[in-house]
């Protein structure tokens, strides 16, 4: 018996391993992406069985690390190494193993095998088969070092790898207009709660000299006013990743993804991270209390909105998500009021009802006989709030005008800078002169490819021409034409990177107006 105990207690030296091996899978399937000429149904049982193969591993590991907890118990915290150095504070690697993260990370792994292996069916024979599962591998990576990681920085890493890989999710059908639009706005809102995630990163560091979770309460000779701006920026974080007012308007646009996409990300899962960050934080939190009577207010604002806003949703993955909102208001109002165990059993158990409730929505208009509830007769009488609720209040609107369409405003002047300055300047041909077919053809260039370094330059583009193409532009049964000449002259890597950059300038400027 201590011979098992002993051996249980080594396994759980590779709790590292649980985030890694969804995101080694994810590193797999995009590289059969790349260089694989299987395709169609041949490719869909390895790319899908690769997926759930590697969630089913982690949850045998995490399975395995609960076991060991009840046996004889765990340290809380486990560090396998030193990742860098902020200034005098240093950064391991990390993860905690207590009674938070351990039954948060079994049910987050759970969740994602259930419903990747719902998705191997219900997105059979879909164009973007491989894509979506490399998204979900992606979600399933960050997520769990969300809740495994022992202090913020790495907590950071998993916040940002979950939002990207949904952003690339809601922009699943990227052909379609309003799927790329909803994915910027949901991109966009949610850089807000990341501004706040790295200020609290930073003040940790300058307050307290420690972004472990365990120290960011500090010993006791924190300022009331550091503590209060330390607690800001992590609340600010957890109420936009958890869709409270006013950020509440990016949850229902992100229903553009797949249901099962829809059912892990918004329903079940990620939802939920904000509640998670909170209960974290508890010991920072009590020492705040204006912060608490924050969460209070919002979580009750946020209730009575998601509540009006169900009643009147025509289609079920809409009510449901308002329903999501409301239940995870509620935690925030537990977590005001300092009851943060409560919360965290509230939201495990949420989460995993609303998961089966998503995942069962597509059979939702075969299983119900009977027509849809009408509006109760309460709400039907109040004109002014009827009209209210069914245009959500306007916060979208006003979210949209505020955030949204600054930033592409702000990428259009820098675009029109770029094209009617920065190109006349450097001898790029403007777009509206055409552009030649080769090098000998574009003799007036600024670049025409000579030399070593010319050649090399344009083999590079054309690399990454080729990356974008395999993990982008290709379909399961054929590859759509590739951009033909981009890659050939200077401003074929102008265009290529023109998108990324334009991606950080509106993060820098999101950035720049919140701090």
């Amino acid at each position: 018996m201590n011979a098992l105990a002993s051996l249980l207690g080594e396994a759980t030296r590779l709790v590292w391993l649980v985030p890694l091996l969804p995101l080694l899978a994810a590193a797999t399937i995009a590289m059969r992406m790349l260089f694989c000429r299987e395709h169609g149904d041949r490719q869909e049982p390895f790319t899908a069985g690769l997926a759930s193969g590697a969630a089913l591993a982690s949850l045998l590991l995490l399975l395995l690390f609960d076991l060991a907890a009840l046996q004889n118990g765990v340290p809380d915290t486990l560090r396998t190494g030193e990742w860098l150095a902020i200034g005098q504070t240093s950064v391991g690697l990390s993860f905690a193993l207590d009674a938070y993260s351990l039954p948060t990370a079994t049910l987050v792994t759970l969740i994602a095998w259930i419903a990747l292996r719902f998705s191997a069916t219900y997105l059979h024979r879909e164009r973007a088969f491989p894509r979506f599962f490399l998204g979900m591998c992606l979600f399933l990576a960050g997520m769990l070092l969300i809740v495994l990681a022992g202090n913020a920085v790495l907590a950071f890493v998993g916040w940002e790898l979950a939002g990207i890989s949904s952003w690339l999710l809601i922009a699943y059908a990227w052909e379609r207009p309003v799927a790329t639009a909803n994915a910027v706005f949901v991109f966009v809102v949610n850089r807000v709660g990341d501004a706040g995630f790295l200020l609290g990163i930073g003040l940790a560091v300058w307050s307290v000299g420690s972004v472990d979770w365990a120290g960011l309460a500090g010993d006791g000779t924190m300022s009331v006013v550091s503590a209060r701006l330390l607690a800001a920026g992590f609340v600010l974080a957890a109420v936009v990743k958890s869709a409270q007012l006013p950020f509440t308007p990016w949850i229902a646009r992100a229903l553009e993804g797949p249901t099962p996409s829809s059912a892990v990300f918004y329903g079940s899962l990620m939802v939920h991270a904000g509640v998670f960050l909170l209960c974290r934080l508890q010991g920072l939190l009590l020492q705040v209390p204006d912060m608490m009577a924050l969460l209070v207010v919002v979580g009750v604002a946020t209730g009575l909105y998601g509540a009006l806003c169900a009643l009147l949703q025509s289609d079920v993955k809409s009510a449901l998500i308002f329903s999501t909102v409301t239940q995870v208001a509620l935690m925030f109002v537990l977590c005001g009021f300092g009851l943060f165990w409560l919360a965290a059993c509230y939201s495990g158990l949420h989460a995993a009802w609303r998961a089966y409730q998503f995942l069962l929505a597509p059979s939702y208009m075969h299983l119900v006989r009977r027509p849809a509830r009408p509006v109760p007769h309460w709400l039907a009488r109040q004109d002014w709030l009827y009209t209210a609720a069914l245009q959500r209040f306007w916060i979208e609107a006003l979210a949209s005008s505020l955030l949204t369409r600054p930033t592409l405003a702000l990428g259009r002047d820098v675009r029109a800078l770029d094209e009617q300055v920065i190109d006349p300047l450097l001898g790029t041909p403007r777009a509206d002169q055409g552009v030649a077919t080769g090098c000998a053809a574009a003799t007036e260039a600024l670049i025409c490819g000579h030399g070593f370094a010319g050649r090399a330059l344009f083999a590079f583009a054309g690399w990454l021409q080729r990356i974008e193409d395999r993990l982008l532009l290709r379909g399961d049964d054929s590859m759509i034409k590739p951009l033909r000449r981009i890659g050939r002259y200077a401003d074929a890597i102008e265009l290529l990177l023109e998108q990324p950059r334009y991606l950080m300038l509106m993060v820098m400027a999101t950035l720049v107006v919140i701090l």
